[in-house]
């Protein structure tokens, strides 16, 4: 009996990932930036840690709606899709037919070759060959609201704690300096790690995120310091 090898692909995992990455980046640089810029108006460590913990409470839970709301956004779009192409499959069997053909010799396959390709997957499974071959929807890139809400959340909250834990170890007056360095280190690392974990360049990855993230504490900072109250 033949065996199959059967292959692991990241574009398995890429739901979860685009929500954690973007969770824990923005937990990074949104956190970081508040906290640098508080601390560049010249706010005592105990205000500046207040708005750090109000920030990570508010990020989170919008990360988690703003994740939600999207991804079911898209997994109303696909279910609306799939039950028009059930309705054809159901009132127009032979056009449907055609149709899935017609999509394999766009790919390359000679009509005759085509049509036997069509005609085996339509008796297999009909709805599935049309959802991903006209669809364009697999289960490895289909819409999961809950998961990718969960993902983005939790990974905002543990990407603050860098930069809280950052103001609770820096002295005093050097919570602006102490703070930037801890988050940009951190944004290399999770740049590189996410560059990692899709198979991307391990510095491309690093310096892009690094650099936004640069940008984003260096505008929280002229901000702050434009303001220079003392709390």
């Amino acid at each position: 009996m033949r065996r199959w090898h059967l292959e692991t692909h990241r574009t398995d995992r890429v739901g979860w990932l685009r929500a954690a990455v973007l969770g824990a980046n923005d937990g990074i640089i949104s956190i970081a930036g508040l906290l640098v810029g508080v601390a560049a108006t010249g706010a005592s460590t105990s205000v500046v840690l207040g708005g750090g913990v109000a920030g990570v409470v508010a990020g989170a839970m919008s990360m988690a709606a703003g994740e939600y709301v999207s991804v079911q956004s898209q997994a109303d779009t696909e279910a609306a899709d799939i039950a028009k192409e059930t309705r054809e499959l159901a009132e127009e069997p032979e056009h449907e037919l055609q149709e899935l053909t017609y999509i394999y010799i766009k790919r390359g396959l000679t009509p005759d070759l085509a049509a036997q390709v069509a005609q085996q997957l339509t008796a297999h499974d009909a709805l599935g060959a049309h959802k991903r071959d006209e669809l364009g929807i697999t289960d490895a890139l289909s819409a999961r609201p809950l998961q990718a809400a969960m993902a983005s959340a939790a990974a905002f909250f543990v990407g603050s704690l860098l930069p809280i834990g950052a103001v609770l170890i820096a002295p005093a007056g050097r919570i602006e300096t102490v703070t930037s360095a801890v988050s940009l280190a951190a944004l290399l690392g999770s740049g590189a790690l996410a560059a990692w974990a899709g198979g991307a360049s391990l510095w491309r990855g690093a310096l892009r995120v690094g650099f936004w993230g640069a940008m984003a504490m260096g505008a929280a900072a002229l901000i702050g310091r434009l303001f220079d109250v003392q709390v």
